[in-house]
């Protein structure tokens, strides 16, 4: 017989909201897998329980070398409970691997459901809850930030994302350039706790609110770009405004991009009107004047 492995939800703020089975489990494992153990040890003794298993630590800078391990535990026949610092184990947190392995190997894997970050924030919102994902944290580099959020720009879904306090004010700058400054958002603080804060508006306006400084967990909800009606941009227009870009000395990857974030349309909509553009007006030159370097000829 294997064993079980237990993900168990951990309180994002008030220990209060601890599920009653997270004592019981963190009392019966005979292995109890965490992100921090100091953390772990302060929420036991908050809760009142100690742990008769083993305790070990389990976080990003050795999950790959402990998963194995852990494993073997689990095929040994042993009942490991895994916890991470807030939250649930997976979500933007250890736990994915020896979620994975557990499952490759036919162990058993289950959950004690608790607090979560992502559906607390998104709940608290005001913003539609009926569609939505998780991006987890953006990159760190300007560059690849930014290109990141154009990706999405056109994404219908509210969007959920992590981001730490002293990235904030750059994030929310980057999100209103790419979804623009008028794109609904709340910023979720300190949920659960003394201090907890939902600031809701305009990218651009929480984007200068941000700019003062902002401390704690942060969790930023976007709405999703607007449906489009009868009066949706067309592709002759998509087209103007990318060669409107062009002409202003934007490379024609990001004038793509930008024009696809203020229309509310998916980065290759705005490609392929470009490129049958580029071909009709190659032929329509070629017919009319038989000159490539005509104005109705393709960049």
């Amino acid at each position: 017989m294997t064993g079980t492995l237990v993900l168990a939800g951990t309180p994002i703020g008030d220990v209060q909201d601890a599920p009653p089975r997270l004592a019981e489990e963190l009392a019966a494992a005979d292995v109890v897998a965490a992100e921090d153990t100091r953390r772990l040890r302060r929420l036991t003794q908050a809760l009142g329980v100690a742990p008769r298993g083993r305790v070990v630590s389990y976080f990003e800078g050795n999950e790959s070398a402990r998963t194995p391990e852990l494993v073997e535990e689990l095929l040994s026949g042993a009942r490991v409970l895994l916890v991470t610092d807030a939250g649930m184990p997976s979500v933007s947190d250890p736990g994915y691997r020896l979620v994975a392995a557990a499952v490759e190997r036919d162990v058993r894997v289950t959950a004690v459901p608790g607090p979560s970050a992502v559906l607390t924030a998104l709940a608290l919102s005001g913003l539609p809850v009926d569609r939505f994902c998780f991006e987890g944290f953006l990159p760190r580099k300007a560059g690849e930030r930014l290109s990141r959020l154009r990706d999405v720009a056109g994404e219908r879904r509210t969007l959920v994302y992590f981001e730490a306090p002293h990235r904030l004010d750059d994030t929310l700058a980057a999100m209103a350039e790419a979804f623009g400054p008028e794109r609904r958002a709340a910023v979720c603080r300190e949920l659960t706790k003394t201090y907890e804060e939902v600031r809701r508006g305009g990218l651009g306006e929480l984007a200068a609110w941000a700019a003062q400084g902002v401390r704690g967990e942060i969790t930023v909800v976007v709405e999703g770009a607007p449906e489009r009606g009868p009066d949706e941009i067309g592709p002759e227009e998509l087209v103007r405004r990318v060669r409107v870009r062009e002409e202003a000395g934007e490379r024609r990857k990001e004038a793509i991009a930008a024009v696809a974030a203020e229309a509310g349309v998916p980065k290759r909509e705005v490609f392929d009107a470009v490129v049958a553009a580029k071909h009709t007006g190659a032929a329509g030159a070629d017919g009319a004047t038989g000159e490539p370097g005509s104005a109705g000829s393709a960049r």
